[in-house]
């Protein structure tokens, strides 16, 4: 046979040998990942379930799903164990406490501390004396508008004679 009649196979061949490798990885890497569960260990089963590992055996795991209530599940259910801190985060809440994250205040006063209370300041939003400069000058810009909308019209009208005389046209062609 030619060498070019068994080059699609041994392509096939190829990629079925590298998806299978792949495959196999992933199954190596979560079995190592199961075996890192010791009793105190934080993980989420496959279903989205958090937990704690109370109890690790050949084939099951015996986790603590709430104080005091236990389930046992086999190991292949684990879907991610957990380090400490991501676990604390997720199920309790805990975030934590970098130096380099910034504390952020619950309300705006610590960041006005040196200023005078909000209530003893007058705040102008704009509604002074621009704001009746251009109530003043509405009347004139409106009377302008009216101007121009006749104008408009009659445009819109002569162009609308225009089209119907195209039309007129091409029709009796």
């Amino acid at each position: 046979m030619n060498i070019v009649t068994l080059l699609p196979f041994i392509v096939l061949i190829g990629a079925m040998f590298l998806m299978t490798r792949s495959a196999k990885n992933k199954q190596r890497q979560a079995a190592q990942m199961r075996d890192q569960m010791q009793p105190g260990t934080g993980v989420r089963t496959i279903g989205g379930m958090y937990a704690t590992v109370k109890e690790v055996n050949d084939d099951t795991v015996l986790l603590e799903v709430a104080p005091g209530v236990h389930a046992i599940y086999a190991k292949n259910a684990i879907g991610a164990v957990l380090e400490d801190a991501e676990y604390n985060r997720i199920v309790h809440g805990i975030e934590p406490h970098d130096s380099e994250t910034p504390v952020v205040p619950d309300d705006a006063s610590s960041l006005t501390e040196g200023e005078a209370p909000a209530a003893d300041k007058k705040i102008d939003l704009g509604k002074g004396e621009a704001a009746e400069a251009e109530r003043a000058a509405e009347p004139e810009s409106a009377d302008k508008d009216k101007d121009a909308e006749p104008q408009a019209k009659d445009a819109k009208d002569a162009k609308g004679a225009e089209r119907d005389g195209k039309d007129g046209d091409t029709e009796a062609k």
